[in-house]
């Protein structure tokens, strides 16, 4: 297949002197490409923000999102995945497949990403009303075309993040978020621009998901167990934040939560004991914000 028509394959005007320049004016042209990709990432925030609204529901009514891809692509979305539950809490809702599996996140397996088989084999455990999402910088990665079309006969719903805006298989999703971010510095390096700008929109997606889903409060990370001394102290820092009340009370509210910041926090803005903290979060589906305007509401 010839990829002369592929955005991310072309060559830059702009950079067909880049192995004659001293160190200074390469870093500067990489610098200047690089200060392109947050406009082009802006132009398709409406997209992210459809995005963000099925996921929600889907994993409101107890589905997951599955990110698929292959190369520097699914390596970005391994790494969304894997900083979700550490961040926020959430274990096992957002879930990463990448095309060769977890051997090829160290070392590139090239062969892998053609596999369209694989990739709907991979697919196999996507359920009805799920998230799928694919991300190849292309647009048309084999393995990831499988994984999306194996998605959707499975009853899910689809989207796909790519760096080629006139794909045809951007009409086969309900989402298509093209991202226009043209050629590389080093014709075909998607590492560069391309991987800027997914990492980018995962970064995006994923955070304004658990903002959505009442995995913070305010800007605070508070779904976060203190499961050691250090991950304590920084949560009482942020009940401290949070509260405005002083640390002794923020320890003792921690403990009394058994370590879960949400509760200590509900249980100190309500000031309610931490089993009743508790059942408000498991009626608002752990929204901190909903949980004391219940409180407020009763």
């Amino acid at each position: 297949m010839i990829d002369c028509d592929l955005p991310t394959e072309g060559r830059n005007p702009r950079t067909l002197d880049v192995d004659t320049l001293p160190t200074l004016e390469v870093l500067r042209l990489i610098n200047t490409e690089d200060a392109t990709v947050p406009v082009v990432v802006a132009a398709v925030l409406p997209e992210i923000a459809r995005l963000v609204d099925v996921a929600v529901e889907s994993l409101r009514a107890g589905g997951r999102v599955h990110y698929f891809g292959a190369g520097t692509s699914g390596r970005l979305a391994a790494l969304d995945a894997a900083e979700l539950p550490p961040t926020f809490g959430i274990w096992g809702r957002v879930v990463a497949h990448h095309a060769g599996g977890p051997g090829a996140l160290a070392q590139a397996v090239s062969h892998v990403e053609d596999d369209d088989e694989q990739g709907a084999r991979d697919a196999a455990e996507v359920a009805a009303g799920d998230v799928a999402i694919g991300i190849a910088a292309s647009g048309r990665t084999p393995y990831v075309v499988g994984a999306l079309r194996a998605a959707a006969a499975a009853g899910a719903r689809t989207a796909l993040i790519s760096c080629n805006p006139q794909t045809p298989y951007g009409d086969e999703v309900e989402i298509h978020i093209a991202l226009a971010t043209g050629p590389e510095v080093i014709s075909g390096s998607t590492r560069m621009k391309a991987g800027t700008a997914t990492k980018l929109v995962l970064n995006s997606f994923s955070t304004t998901l658990m903002v959505r889903l009442g995995r913070t409060y305010s800007n605070l990370m508070v779904s976060v167990n203190a499961l050691n001394a250090k991950l304590r102290a920084r949560l009482v820092r942020i009940l401290i934040e949070a509260t405005g009340m002083d640390a002794r009370t923020c320890e003792k509210a921690l403990a009394e939560a058994g370590g879960d910041t949400r509760v200590a926090l509900v249980s100190l803005l309500g000031e309610v004991p931490a089993a009743r903290a508790t059942a408000l979060l498991e009626e608002s589906d752990g929204g901190v914000r909903e949980a004391l305007q219940r409180l407020r509401s009763a």
